[in-house]
């Protein structure tokens, strides 16, 4: 009986040891776990900062002067949008993902082909097209953070805006759809908006429209077969 007793409290005293243990080592990793996440987030939001992004993006000579001329940098309300606000999503994933893809413009800036206003400016239909791209797959996320179909007056905006925003509301298009070089300089790109531009440059295939306005213009212009 004793023996048994003995046993039985060897046990006991091994189980408890054991508790005691495990919970301990689930407390550490909760507050490493913490620390960790913590610090994960403040270095996330340290680089989403637009001193940071003009400190390794090729902008601080080129396109952000252009942005600095604009309603998004300085306005009568001033309420200023910075370059997160429109380049980087606030939800988690697609914010880890967009940083992921930013890295690729580092490198080429470290790598020295868009290191140069010159290099940059010859990337820049490329680079823009990228980005165009981007905003029409996510449907203008980043511009409907701040403005929304659904929430616009159009009785206090001017006829042609009120006009085209309820066309656009109703044919699904998304903001990027018409205000394309909002913020930065338009490069020489043929939209389909007005008279065709004369030697304009190409996007990339995958963000082409099917045709231009030159180009439809020249098929009409075609006499039909017979």
């Amino acid at each position: 009986m004793a023996e048994q007793e003995k046993r039985s409290g060897w046990f006991g005293s091994l189980a408890g040891k054991l508790w005691a243990l495990a919970t301990g080592a689930v407390g550490v990793a909760f507050v490493l776990g913490i620390i960790f996440w913590g610090g994960f987030n403040t270095a996330m939001e340290w680089t989403n900062r637009e001193a940071f992004c003009i400190s390794c993006h090729e902008m601080r000579d080129n396109v952000y002067v252009e942005y600095r001329n604009t309603v998004h940098y300085q306005n009568r309300t001033g309420v200023r949008a910075t370059c997160p606000d429109c380049h980087v999503p606030k939800e988690w994933v697609p914010k880890i993902i967009r940083k992921i893809q930013a890295s690729n413009e580092v490198l080429h800036k470290v790598l020295g082909s868009i290191d140069t206003p010159e290099k940059f400016n010859a990337k820049r239909a490329e680079l823009a097209g990228h980005e165009w791209a981007r905003m029409k797959k996510n449907d203008s996320q980043e511009c409907r953070n701040c403005h929304n179909f659904t929430f616009m007056d159009y009785a206090e905006q001017n006829r042609r805006a009120a006009t085209r925003h309820q066309t656009a509301f109703n044919e699904g298009q998304t903001c990027i759809d018409c205000h394309k070089g909002i913020a930065h300089t338009l490069p020489g790109i043929e939209q389909n908006i007005g008279a065709p531009k004369i030697d304009a440059a190409e996007l990339p295939s995958s963000q082409a429209e099917p045709a231009t306005r030159a180009q439809r213009a020249e098929q009409a212009d075609k006499p039909a077969s017979n």
